[in-house]
């Protein structure tokens, strides 16, 4: 019995949200669809790690896009369409802001968002819920138009607020608001979930990021994230996909400009009309397109063209006391000496120490996610790749316990107690470790950054240009919606979308 059929549909090259996201999506409508893994799990970064005979999460701080049962979000629904039945935990705040003169827990919900930053601010309130407002207008024409595009001159006339600020930085849009820089700050923190400073972050990213989060909240699944890559690629194979593990693809096989299968590191040779792939363009166009003489000029422009975002470097400790016992009071910290993110997007170019750091302690969404009496503390910086790159081997790990060290330090003296008392276990996760395991480029996490000249709305623009070789998707943070795990859910769907509506054209032409 052979290991593969000899032809499928797509093939979707790696098994973490994206890929799975799309595998569900293809089979759905009846497509015959084989996902390919290089690890023996799904999940890519939504997975965890076992310490202490503790199960860790590895990386997700919280799910957007969510919702609840009643009125679910966009990837809350489509986990629901698709039958992955995911238990999922509200998160309790929005964020504490741990800046130099503020510390606020902030909410979600527009109104009490505002005035809880009106009670730090005070004469706020207004302006910081039409700010609100204003992003939700421009979240809901996004939804619409990524379903429904629309010619530009209808666009002016449904999504007014969308066209009239997206040629417009996140800086720009809430200076005309007028508000107090202590307020701009407290409505600032999220910026590192995309990866660019307020200056550079197009307003369109921040409305989105800021109306998925502080309108309706985010959640964590209750048996961590793997939770959610392993129920999709259950059911995924309940449907039908098939998939395989510690199966690298090292060649897409590509033949007049259309790709047509893969190669894999074990030298299987698989067929299939379409495939997907999730490791990023810089990696595909410069090493695993077979023949090399296929790469087209076009896509090389592109990629070259494009600014590799953030990484991560994180310290997670397991402690041996419950939160509440160790000064640590809130579930999300954005701690940091300035506010100013043109500052810490310049400290980030370096290996540290960090002038901003995030501090999650999951116990506070999930109880039960370690075991009583103990708690888990992540600390992440998400600093930009050049630095890391310039470590030489012979200096990693000095380099690493120096900036761990400095990292545990900051927030020791923050919540009043010295953590590495308290520590039964201490991982640290670098840029190279991200690029280790998952093989994104640079250790890159968040794909490509999200600027004025680069963004959503360009690249739904210059998409079809950008189609360097026909049947060949990207799925992943790299991808037009960009980065975090709710993105990926939605790059992974809009791969398979691309398929979907590229072999029904195909069809009405036979």
């Amino acid at each position: 019995m052979k290991f593969y059929k000899d032809h499928y549909d797509v093939i979707v090259i790696g098994g973490a949200l994206a890929g799975l996201s799309a595998a569900l999506m293809l089979a759905d409508k009846g497509k015959d669809v084989l996902v390919l893994e290089r690890h023996n799990l799904p999940g890519g970064l939504a997975t965890s790690f076992v310490r202490g005979g503790v199960e860790i999460e590895a990386t997700l701080h919280e799910m957007m896009s969510i919702g609840e049962k009643e009125n679910r979000l966009k990837v809350g629904k489509f986990f629901d369409d698709m039958g992955v039945n995911v238990d999922w935990l509200p998160v309790p705040e929005a964020y504490h802001a741990s800046l130099p003169g503020v510390e606020v827990t902030l909410h979600p919900g527009f109104e009490r968002f505002a005035k809880e930053v009106d009670e730090t601010v005070p004469g706020t309130y207004q302006k910081v819920l039409d700010l609100l407002k204003l992003c939700h207008t421009v979240y809901d024409s996004v939804n619409e138009l990524s379903i429904h595009p629309m010619s530009k001159a209808k666009m002016l006339m449904k999504h007014e607020a969308f066209v009239k600020t997206a040629g417009y930085s996140a800086k720009e849009v809430i200076d005309t608001f007028e508000l107090p820089q202590k307020a701009v700050d407290l409505l600032a923190p999220y910026w590192i979930y995309v990866g660019n400073p307020l200056t550079t972050l197009p307003f369109t990213i921040y409305a989105v990021l800021m109306a998925d989060y502080i309108g309706y909240g985010s959640k964590v699944p209750k048996k961590l994230s793997h939770e959610m890559s392993l129920k999709m690629a259950e059911r995924a194979e309940e449907m039908g996909v098939q998939i395989e593990y510690r199966q690298q693809v090292e060649k897409i096989l590509v033949k007049d400009g259309k790709a047509y299968g893969v190669r894999t590191a074990r030298g299987d040779e698989i067929y299939a009309d379409y495939v997907i792939s999730s490791a990023y363009p810089n990696k595909v166009y410069s090493s695993m397109i077979e023949p090399a003489s296929e790469v087209p000029e076009a896509a090389v422009k592109a990629v070259n063209g494009r600014k590799i975002s953030l990484t991560a470097f994180t310290v997670f400790l397991l402690l041996d006391k419950p939160a509440e016992e160790l000064g640590i009071k809130d579930f999300n910290v954005f701690h940091g000496e300035t506010m100013d993110t043109d500052k810490i997007f310049e400290n980030y170019l370096g290996t540290g120490p960090y002038n901003y750091l995030t501090a999650i302690c999951l116990n506070y969404a999930n109880p039960g996610c370690t075991p009583e009496g103990t708690c888990i503390l992540s600390i992440t910086a998400l600093p930009r790749p050049d630095g890391w790159k310039q470590v030489k081997a012979e200096d990693y790990d000095r380099v690493k316990h120096e900036t761990a060290k400095a990292t545990i330090d900051t927030m020791s003296e923050y919540y009043g107690v010295n953590l590495l008392d308290h520590a039964l276990e201490v991982i640290i996760e670098t840029p190279m470790t991200v690029s280790h395991y998952t093989g994104m480029w640079n250790g890159c996490v968040y794909g490509y950054m999200h600027c004025m000249d680069d963004h959503i709305v360009a690249r739904l623009q210059t998409a079809e240009a950008e189609g360097a070789l026909k049947h060949l998707e990207f799925s992943g943070a790299h991808s037009i919606s960009g980065n975090g795990m709710g993105p990926a859910v939605t790059n992974g769907r809009k791969a398979a979308k691309n398929v979907l509506d590229s072999m029904a054209a195909e069809e009405a032409t036979k």
